[in-house]
């Protein structure tokens, strides 16, 4: 397996495939680069390079105790980028890891990016408070933690189902692969899987939306009821200056699976233009 060693020690999984322009895929709350592996593919095979990887305290990577702020989170992906020299990348953030996107622009100005896209982002901002009294209640994101330390494969099997937006008529998405997905979650601690709750749940990327200086994709189903669409992907389309926002009309949260085609097909459309 391939790795390096952030400035504070900690050691990141990534992935590597193909040749090309570089597409960057940063994966989502609690899973880890493996969602990613079917866009990866498909990418691959239509010439670009992909790298993905696990997210500090997830998958493959290390479980360190701190970091898992995104000025921090921000740092390992410069880390990353650097380490493979990479140059007019195409950074994807899917979720969580759209806020790793927002925050890398900002804090390291864009270096080494031609593109960005956001998938299903937490962007702009998700809680709610005096200055954005359209959020998600503060006591959602305290569920989530409450339950993560009472039972947290209990917990992750419900979350999954509202994730790809399985309900009583709804069966586009597999036992298995909901299973599969858990799995996923389970590889990480459960310290950085709260923190990073805490993380997302409440990190403003209000400022950090004008530092997307580079052609700019946000991607984002209609009933998405994990980051709900009006608080985040048509926001952000908006303050990103000249962004293009595509609806996925009726689409959930998990697009990465439940819109496997047809997002593979507008990642790559965008990355080659």
């Amino acid at each position: 397996m391939t790795y390096l060693q952030t400035k504070d020690g900690v050691d990141l999984y990534y992935k590597d495939w193909g040749t090309g322009r570089p597409i960057v895929l940063i994966h989502g709350w609690p899973l880890n680069a493996d969602m990613w592996d079917y866009q990866a593919d498909k990418l691959v095979d239509q010439g670009f390079r992909v790298i993905s990887y696990d997210r500090r305290g997830f998958g493959r990577s290390s479980q360190p105790g701190t970091g898992f702020d995104y000025d921090t989170l921000s740092d390992d992906l410069a880390a990353l980028m650097e380490h493979l020299e990479l140059e007019n990348a195409v950074l994807v953030g899917f979720s969580m890891g759209g806020g790793e996107v927002a925050r890398y622009m900002s804090r390291h100005g864009g270096k080494r990016v031609g593109k960005a896209v956001l998938v299903s982002a937490v962007t702009p901002y998700l809680l709610k408070d005096d200055t954005n009294p359209d959020g998600v209640d503060k006591s959602v994101f305290d569920g989530f933690i409450s339950d993560l330390e009472k039972d947290r494969p209990g917990f992750l099997t419900g979350f999954g189902k509202q994730f790809y937006g399985v309900g009583p008529l709804t069966f586009s998405v597999s036992s298995d692969y909901l299973a599969w997905t858990q799995g996923l979650a389970l590889q990480a601690s459960l310290r950085s899987s709260i923190a990073c709750v805490r993380a997302f749940g409440t990190t403003d990327f209000r400022a950090d939306m004008t530092a997307f200086t580079v052609p700019t994709l946000v991607i984002h189903g209609t009933k998405d009821a994990t980051v709900p669409f009006e608080v985040s992907g048509e926001k952000a389309a908006k303050m990103i200056p000249g962004a293009h926002l595509k609806v996925y009309e009726g689409a959930p949260h998990g697009l990465h699976y439940t819109e496997q085609e047809k997002l593979t097909s507008d990642l790559a459309d965008f990355a080659r233009v």
